[in-house]
């Protein structure tokens, strides 16, 4: 149904590890060329990568929400930076910015948020971020209204720079993929649409499960599924699983399968509660966030992690006995759809290597682990970890991924880090 989308690379593999043939610029010329892929901002304000049939639901249901709570915020970090003298002049200078914006993304076709902020002084205007917290930033209007313009359905992250695995996007009006636009849907007739979809997918799941997915209120998943008459059923281990009422076929066992799938993959983000496939492992793949890295499957389970070492070769670290055959058939699909590539790259990303370190023995630290702050402010779950921690910090916004979304989160956090380790050595 989508692909999660913040990290380039979970696309590709996450698309390669479902074809029956094809590579990585096969799921190139879908998403820039063919055009039958779209990247938008969807479900929990995270991208998401969709066909162009599937985008005006995820629009209509999860992003226009999303776009009110956005617009929102800007107005407020407008108002701060004090563009106008009231909340009438400060709604108006962010209408005539969007219009620069919007022309300036259809004079060139393709631009970075690094040229489109150049293209008029509004543009360029810096409002600051989390003001006078340790974490505060600072931020081009340009970079959070393509955020806004990208949920409201009139920007879309296109080709980067670069190679396949790059998180630098150029942007172009959403027109060049659908030249009349999304098709504008009910927001409820969209959200039961969604969760037909959901349901049709990952059911039998629960209403808990759906909210997280979607990003919902609890009063929305109250409401959405209601339409839909699912059938309940009794889930493994307790709870109440929702079932489409033309679902209810027992699925065939299987032949014994294995498979490696990439970081922020769909199917282990389709859950929120997930003993019954993940057991007691989610402290060594799931950060707090509810993302997971690169994950080693065997017969529906998750049995351990995978990512590449400096050579590029997948390493694999398990977590349980999956015997011979599991090895064996693990060693084949990350061979058959990872293996032997000119364009293989780094594809685990620095998600993948991290992952792989997480895994192995907390005896055997790879290094000094850095963090932010005073060691008092560190979470005790870090503390549990992590050794002679030295800097911790949490931006306050910027989504999941604040590094990928708001890049000068990264740029002055590295700054910061790096000021601090010859410290912690003194």
């Amino acid at each position: 149904m989508a692909l999660h989308g913040t990290d380039p690379s979970s696309v590709h593999l996450g698309a390669l590890v479902r074809m029956r043939a094809g590579g990585v610029a096969d799921v190139e010329r879908a998403l820039y060329e063919d055009r039958s892929l779209l990247r938008l901002l969807g479900m929990r304000r995270t991208v998401f990568v969709t066909s162009l049939d599937v985008a005006p639901v995820v629009q209509a249901a999860c992003s226009r929400a999303v776009a009110a709570r956005e617009r929102r915020k800007l107005l407020e970090l407008l108002a701060a930076t004090g563009v106008a003298a009231d909340a009438a002049g400060t709604e108006e200078w962010l209408a005539g910015a969007e219009r620069a914006a919007l022309a300036a993304l259809e004079a060139g076709g393709e631009v970075t948020a690094a040229e489109l902020a150049a293209a008029d002084p509004r543009l360029g205007t810096e409002i600051v971020l989390s003001k006078g917290k340790a974490y505060e930033g600072r931020q081009k209007v340009a970079s959070r209204l393509l955020l806004l313009l990208a949920a409201e359905g009139l920007a879309v992250r296109g080709r980067p720079g670069g190679s396949w695995t790059s998180h630098q996007y150029r942007w172009s009006p959403l027109t060049r993929w659908c030249p009349d636009g999304l098709a504008e849907l009910d927001t409820r007739e969209a959200e039961t649409d969604l969760a037909r979809r959901w349901l049709r997918t990952f059911g039998p799941g629960t209403a808990d499960d759906l909210r997280w997915w979607t990003g919902w209120t609890k009063t929305q998943v109250k409401r959405v599924p209601a339409g839909l008459r699912p059938v309940e059923t009794d889930l493994e281990g307790g709870g109440t699983g929702l079932l489409l009422p033309d679902d209810l076929e027992p699925t065939p066992a299987p032949a014994p399968w294995a498979a490696l799938l990439p970081a922020l993959d769909s199917t282990p983000m389709g859950w929120h509660a997930r003993d019954w496939y993940l057991g007691g492992h989610a402290p060594r793949l799931f950060d707090r966030a509810g993302n997971i890295g690169p994950s080693v499957w065997w017969n529906g389970r998750i049995v351990g992690g995978w990512a590449q070492d400096g050579a590029g070769e997948i390493v694999r670290r398990y977590l349980e006995d999956v015997g011979r055959t599991g090895i064996r058939l693990q060693r084949q699909a990350g061979h058959h759809r990872m293996g032997n590539r000119k364009d293989r790259g780094r594809m685990g990303g620095t998600d993948g290597k991290a992952r792989l370190q997480h895994l192995r023995s907390p005896r055997r630290r790879l290094g000094r682990q850095y963090h932010h702050g005073p060691r008092r402010q560190v979470p005790g779950w870090a503390q549990e970890r992590y050794r002679q921690i030295v800097r911790w910090g949490s931006p306050g916004s910027g989504g999941h991924f604040p590094s990928l979304e708001v890049p000068e989160y990264f740029v002055k956090d590295l700054q910061e880090g790096l000021a601090a380790v010859p410290a912690a050595h003194r």
